[in-house]
């Protein structure tokens, strides 16, 4: 087997410029062109840089002999399995523009997906950033000249003003320590994170989280739903599929239900059936799947699945910016109010502190 590469910036690659690709390829296919020559020009018109090498590969070993999907199985770190899957099912069907055309289709809905789910997440994380930066910065720089004026006092002074001077002494005396251990805790969940056991423990974190786990759990259905629906109309082998559709859930949690599932759909049991044992799906998912199993229509009933999960994303969505706004204004009051409050509190009661 030729030697595989791996491309620099690939995620760049996947999100930016593969959905492009995937529909321009599909649409000079269906024109009748040569695929050398859809390459060729797909290569002068890719402005990324990191692809325009990737494209240039593909030529290559094409002009060996190889077909398509084997070409594109050089480069894993862009062409995942569902891709190569996909691609390689259009070639055995003679419906390679019509696929290529689904795939895009399909990886232009999971990228808009993707920002949506992001949007509704940077306003918070941004906020809550810049509300424990301010909160530092004056327990650290703002409290210590407070605490200076009060040394005079003769009188003790009021128990939320004294604890808040030792905690921007503790602070200051041990900073580095502090943060130290903040980037070590974090450099330990992010290994922890690529171990099995570790990644399925806080993904099933993440979907206990509230607001935010109902969010992430919608996302991974809606991705389960979509995926599943285009590689069984692609005419995937079944049990590829789980495999493919396991590792686009982008979940641990539903990666290791749908796996799970795999031995007894192979001993002929039914699909729903047998995701349904896990009680990862919901009800209404499983009756649809159902459905659509004894109609012989599963892919189209995953399909609406896909659409229903999709809405419900953009509900979530919306409702989640209309939900937040007041709780972290109410956040930023109470933690910077707070700290302004027991700071002047021993002002507040002068009279009774000097005697």
């Amino acid at each position: 087997m030729a030697e595989i590469y791996k491309i620099p910036g690939s995620k760049k690659i996947q999100s930016k410029d593969l959905p492009v690709f995937t529909r321009l390829l599909g649409a000079m296919l269906d024109a009748g062109m040569p695929l050398i020559q859809v390459l060729e020009t797909l290569q002068t018109e890719t402005k990324n840089k990191q692809f325009q090498p990737v494209i240039v590969g593909l030529k290559e070993y094409i002009e060996a002999g190889e077909s398509l999907s084997e070409a594109m199985a050089h480069y894993p770190t862009v062409f995942e399995n569902l891709y190569l899957s996909m691609i390689q099912a259009g070639e055995t069907s003679g419906m390679m523009s019509d696929i290529a055309m689904r795939l895009a289709g399909y990886l232009e809905e999971a990228v808009l997906l993707k920002r949506k789910v992001k949007s509704a997440l940077m306003y918070p994380v941004m906020v809550t950033c810049i509300a424990i930066i301010l909160t530092i910065s004056m327990i650290m720089f703002i409290v210590p000249a407070f605490a200076t004026i009060y040394e005079d006092f003769d009188s003790a002074l009021p128990l939320p003003t004294q604890m808040l001077v030792e905690l921007s002494d503790f602070l200051r005396k041990y900073f580095l320590l502090v943060f130290g251990c903040m980037v070590g805790f974090g450099i330990f969940i992010a290994q922890y994170k690529k171990t099995t056991a570790g990644k399925y423990q806080l993904d099933g974190m993440k979907l206990k989280l509230p607001v935010f786990g109902e969010l992430i759990s919608k996302v991974s259905l809606a991705r389960f739903s979509s995926t599943f629906a285009e590689l069984i109309r692609a005419g995937v082998p079944i049990i590829k599929t789980l495999d493919i559709v396991g590792a686009a859930a982008d979940n641990a949690v539903f990666t290791k239900a749908i796996l799970d599932a795999r031995p007894k759909i192979e001993s002929g049991q039914g699909i729903a059936t047998s995701i349904a044992e896990s009680g990862r799906f919901p009800s209404l998912l499983i009756q649809m799947m159902t459905a659509g199993e004894k109609a012989g229509k599963l892919d189209d009933m995953l399909g609406r699945i896909a659409e229903i999960y999709k809405e419900e994303v953009d509900a979530t969505v919306e409702g989640l910016t209309s939900l937040i706004e007041p709780l972290l204004i109410s956040f930023l009051g109470v933690t910077i109010g707070g700290i302004v409050v027991a700071m002047f509190m021993p002002i507040f009661k002068l009279s009774e502190i000097v005697m």
